[in-house]
C-alpha cells in the first residue's frame, strides 16, 4: 500500500504528538484529495498545526493493461474515507466539521472513536513497506474462461484458464496437447478471451 498523504509535517512537540490520535473521517467520495487539501489549508490558516499530524488517503498501486499497454495507477483502498491524526478539542473539531465535504468522524452516538493500535499498525506498517509490496495487476480473466494464446510457443491454441495470479500477472491455461490437458503458465498479455 502506498498513501497519498501530501500533508506537510507539522510541528512535532513530544507532548503534543502523544495526544494526537488516529481517526477515520467520512468524506464525500471522489473528493478525498480536495477535502484533504482544504483541511491542510484550514489548519495553516487558523494556526492549528500543533493539533494535527498526518492526513492520509490510503491507496495501493495497481497495474492495468489496455490495448497491450501497461498503466500503473493508484486505487483508493477506502473510497469516501480519510485517516486523520488529530488532538481533538473545540478548535480542531470545529475546523474538521466545518470543512466542506466532510461528513463525520466514525464512531458511536456522535462521539469519534480513535483507531485501534492494530489498525494503525496495519495502515502505517503497509505504508512503510510499500517498496516491498508487490503491485497488483488488474486482470480481466477468471478461472474457467476460454482463451486463445496470441504469443508464445502455443500461439493459436485455445485453452481454459485454470489459475490466475494477480501479483505476478501470470495465468495458468490448460491447453490440449496430444488429447491431454496440459497446464501452461503464460503472461496475461500473451492470451486473449475467445
Amino acid at each position: 500500500m502506498s498513501n497519498d498523504s501530501g500533508s506537510e509535517p507539522t510541528s512535532e512537540s513530544p507532548e503534543g504528538s502523544e495526544k494526537r490520535l488516529w481517526y477515520v473521517l467520512k468524506v464525500q467520495s471522489n473528493r478525498e484529495k480536495s477535502i484533504r487539501d482544504a483541511l491542510i489549508r484550514g489548519i495553516k490558516r487558523d494556526g492549528l498545526e500543533e493539533y494535527f499530524g498526518e492526513i492520509i488517503i490510503p491507496t495501493e498501486k495497481v497495474v492495468e493493461t489496455k490495448g497491450g499497454k501497461k498503466r500503473v495507477f493508484e486505487r483508493k483502498l477506502y473510497p469516501g474515507y480519510l485517516m486523520i491524526q488529530v488532538e481533538l478539542n473545540d478548535d480542531s473539531w470545529y475546523l474538521v466539521r466545518s470543512t466542506n465535504g466532510v461528513g463525520d468522524f466514525t464512531g458511536a452516538a456522535g462521539q469519534p472513536i480513535p483507531m485501534q493500535e492494530h489498525e494503525i499498525a496495519r495502515m502505517l506498517g503497509r505504508e512503510e513497506s510499500k517498496e516491498e509490496t508487490p503491485v497488483k495487476i488488474k486482470l480481466d480473466f477468471q478461472v474457467g474462461d476460454v482463451v486463445k494464446v496470441k504469443d508464445a510457443t502455443f500461439e493459436g491454441f485455445e485453452g481454459t484458464i485454470d489459475a490466475v495470479d494477480e501479483a505476478s500477472g501470470k495465468v495458468t491455461v490448460l491447453i490440449e496437447i496430444f488429447s491431454r490437458p496440459t497446464p501452461t503458465e503464460l503472461e496475461y498479455w500473451q492470451i486473449e478471451k475467445v
